[in-house]
């Protein structure tokens, strides 16, 4: 069985990973010398997210959704990315599993070339995710990360009902519950909980920081208007995800869809 992990940069994509990857019954990409082990740097099949314009910005590109394959297409796509994937994986074991960002925008694409596969997809606050991004991508504003955010995830939101098999995460109920939250993805993965995925080391502090540096900016004179008018303007668009922009919380935990 193959996974695919997707989630926007700085969302809880490699965390998340990271913790599947020390199942004993799963094999995930590790020291290939790529950036976060990402399967994407590692094929020649479609674009990287950052051939699309990098973090915060791929999801702006049109060619960043990629939808179903004609099937000779497919199966001639899938054999190339196996062959290129295959090396980096223990093939005794009995889970696949590959983490990429834009993975948020190309399920439906991934589906066609791997019928059987299951997606997991994770969330963040989108102004936790802007402002994180913010510290890595230089120039970009809060208000276009908050965008992308926006883009990329309604994009995920029309796409998932075409997936089979679909599990939604969220960062805060990883970081809040760390076990219940690793126990709702071996449940969708069909995998027994095992001692060798220690939970313990996840911080729940990660969010602190930027949580910090929002209350410095809404509360600051000279930055309060345009933090109050990124509320206003984006107030609608969190809450469509479950979210809000006047609070940190989130809507209800994990979401599953298996047809």
């Amino acid at each position: 069985m193959m996974v695919f992990i997707g989630g926007l940069h700085r969302s809880g994509t490699s965390l998340l990973f990271r913790l599947l990857r020390d199942h004993p019954m799963v094999s995930g990409f590790s020291r290939t010398g790529v950036p976060e082990d990402e399967g994407q740097h590692l094929q020649s099949v479609y674009p990287t997210a950052k051939a699309l314009g990098g973090e915060g910005r791929f999801g702006f590109s049109s060619r960043a959704h990629m939808v179903e394959e004609a099937p000779d297409v497919a199966e001639t796509k899938a054999a190339r990315l196996l062959e290129q994937w295959g090396p980096h994986w223990d093939l005794s074991r009995p889970v696949l599993a590959e983490k990429s960002p834009p993975n948020l925008m190309r399920m439906r694409f991934l589906q066609s070339l791997f019928p059987d596969a299951r997606f997991v997809v994770i969330m963040r606050h989108p102004l936790e995710v802007a402002l994180a991004e913010r510290k890595r991508v230089g120039r970009q504003p809060v208000w276009s990360l908050l965008r992308h955010w926006f883009a990329c995830h309604d994009t995920f939101s029309a796409d998932a009902p075409h997936i089979r098999r679909l599990l939604t995460l969220r960062y805060e109920d990883l970081l809040s519950d760390p076990q219940r939250s690793l126990e709702d993805l071996l449940g969708f993965l069909g995998l027994a909980s095992t001692p060798e995925i220690v939970t313990t080391e996840v911080s729940t502090g990660r969010s602190d920081r930027y949580r910090t540096d929002w209350e410095r900016l809404s509360t600051n004179p000279a930055y309060r208007p345009y933090a109050e008018l990124l509320v206003r303007r984006y107030e609608a668009d969190a809450n469509r995800h479950g979210y809000s922009m006047r609070s940190f919380s989130s809507s209800p935990r994990a979401r599953s869809l298996e047809q």
